[in-house]
């Protein structure tokens, strides 16, 4: 069994709801913005209070937001280990976290931490529109800047998918980690978002549902598609092309700050 907590955009707050286990955040955004259509139902406290471990996918603001990770690693209570790729550290050393409760992730690099495994896979993305669509090798010494990341928690493996559009090998690279649910983005990319405002985009609803089939998935929750008016996904869309596509997959449509627990098995 595994919990659900979404956070808005890609912040998802994952946990075993039987309790006991850890405690994982993956890219929580919580900066209060006016641009943001609803605003965190947690702040830099409660992930202080609560966190484990953090899983930062990159580094755009929406989802390694340094801002909030900062104010949390400064509370008192603050325990959690930051894990993000590898060309990161720098960055999170410099807000004051300590080299000790960091981790620098790269592909096929299985982590053990705070108690939870975490299989880092790579993520197509980028930082402007002019560098993208890679994994960001080449602006990193070789390594992959972009991640997604497999946890195992609760008996179940979630995807995490972090800002991503699809490549060659992906799904099977994930069909071998045998992921139970896959949190995906559907906000898509166009030429429009990428000229005018620099937004790389990532998948959209289609390559989600084939990604999620692909690699395995019983079930599909779309991520990275209310936040901003200007960078919508549309999960109606989804669901009519799931049902008619893909009708052994599930798709989870989860309300603002909704919290979801999920069995392991698909069957009664």
């Amino acid at each position: 069994m595994i919990e659900l907590f979404w956070l808005g955009q890609a912040g998802f707050r994952l946990r075993d709801p039987a309790g006991g286990g850890p405690n994982v955040f993956c890219d929580p955004f919580l900066t209060v913005r006016d641009d943001r259509s609803w605003q965190s139902p947690i702040d830099p406290t409660t992930l202080a209070e609560q966190a484990d471990v953090v899983l930062v996918s990159h580094e755009h603001i929406d989802h390694f937001d340094r801002p909030s990770l900062q104010a949390a690693n400064e509370a008192p209570n603050a325990h959690f280990t930051l894990v993000l790729p590898l060309p990161l550290v720098d960055d999170a050393v410099a807000l004051g976290i300590s080299p000790s409760r960091l981790v620098g992730a790269q592909p096929d690099q299985a982590i053990d931490a705070g108690g939870v495994t975490v299989h880092p896979v790579p993520a197509r993305h980028g930082i402007n529109v002019a560098d993208a669509y890679t994994f960001g090798e080449e602006l990193s010494n070789g390594h992959t800047r972009y991640l997604g990341y497999i946890v195992e928690l609760g008996g179940s493996r979630v995807y995490h998918s972090g800002d991503c559009s699809p490549y060659a090998g992906q799904a099977e690279r994930l069909l071998k980690l045998h992921p139970d649910v896959a949190l995906l983005p559907i906000n898509g990319r166009d030429f429009f978002r990428e000229t005018e405002h620099n937004i790389v985009g990532n998948m959209d609803f289609r390559e989600a549902a084939r990604l999620a089939s692909d690699m395995g998935a019983r079930v599909l929750v779309p991520m990275h598609w209310e936040l901003f008016a200007g960078n919508r996904g549309f999960p109606g869309d989804l669901v009519t092309y799931v049902a008619t596509t893909f009708p052994n997959l599930t798709v989870l449509i989860m309300g603002r700050g909704a919290r979801v627990d999920l069995g392991t098995s698909t069957s009664g």
